[in-house]
């Protein structure tokens, strides 16, 4: 459905989409601060932090990162910590959200995009998302986005919405096969190979077959992001090549996509909330 009204509408909210993330951004470097927890500006927030001093103009959504470690220290203390009308979603505060992501919601903006269930009464407010960095063994990285692709599309059509008829039985049996196979291949490759070199997403989440040095994560570095300074990775060079290759080239307009197929930022107007 191409509705050109519905289009610009997002177009005229995308900028205070944007703010609203960055104070929930703001709030999450504060509680990280607070407890010294590392954490990183990734993927589409670090290359708008280099290429555009801030948000892609066309982006709506921040990405951090944190170690599994840093993680589940920042699930154990956010919830007391976050300011009123954030909330952090995980499979354990928001069980019928699916995605294996965790994020930091809004719960005063409604952000619809085009995989939500608008039947599940999971939150969907405006986010920012939070990855979970692993380290990885010191294999080929073909046999690295072989394994973690497979391991990603597995559990994506694994998790989906399915209807009864022949093909879903079939790919029941299919990906669970192939996502057993792929992790037990995994587990012996992090057996047989050192780690400490490299690391990078959780399976799951990585079905770009993406990895890091670590020496271009650690020590953390500082960069300005809407005119705010915040952690980034010591070598954002050699990151955004690993994640984007060419990342300063501005891809063609036709490219350039908003997530949302619907935002609204504000539900309840209580005046100057940033």
């Amino acid at each position: 459905m191409n509705n050109p009204f519905l289009t610009e509408y997002v177009k005229q909210n995308l900028r205070e989409c944007q703010l609203k993330q960055l104070s929930i951004l703001e709030e999450v470097d504060r509680i990280c601060q607070k407890h010294q927890i590392d954490y990183w500006l990734d993927g589409g927030s670090l290359l708008g932090a280099i290429r555009h001093g801030g948000f892609i103009p066309w982006d709506d959504d921040i990405d951090i990162a944190m170690t599994l470690e840093g993680l589940k220290q920042f699930i154990r203390v956010a919830p007391q910590e976050l300011r009123e009308g954030l909330f952090l979603q995980t499979s354990e505060s928001d069980p019928t959200h699916k995605e294996p992501i965790v994020k930091v919601r809004d719960l005063n903006s409604l952000y619809i995009e085009s995989g939500d269930n608008m039947q599940a009464p999971y939150q969907k407010g405006l986010y920012i998302d939070i990855f979970p960095f692993i380290d990885y063994p010191s294999v080929p990285k073909a046999w690295v986005k072989k394994l973690t692709k497979g391991i990603s599309t597995s559990y994506s059509i694994l998790h989906k919405a399915h209807y009864y008829s022949l093909r879903a039985f079939a790919e029941y049996f299919w990906f669970h096969a192939k996502y057993g196979l792929y992790r037990t291949l995994w587990g012996l490759l992090n057996l047989l190979y050192p780690k400490g070199t490299y690391m990078s997403n959780i399976l799951i989440n990585n079905g770009y077959g993406i990895m890091h040095r670590k020496d271009s994560i650690f020590p953390l570095g500082r960069m300005t992001f809407e005119g705010k300074e915040f952690p980034a990775p010591h070598n954002p060079d050699a990151y955004l090549k690993d994640l984007y290759k060419n990342y300063m080239e501005i891809p063609p307009e036709d490219k350039r996509k908003i997530h949302a197929i619907y935002v609204h930022p504000e539900l309840i107007t209580h005046g100057n909330n940033r």
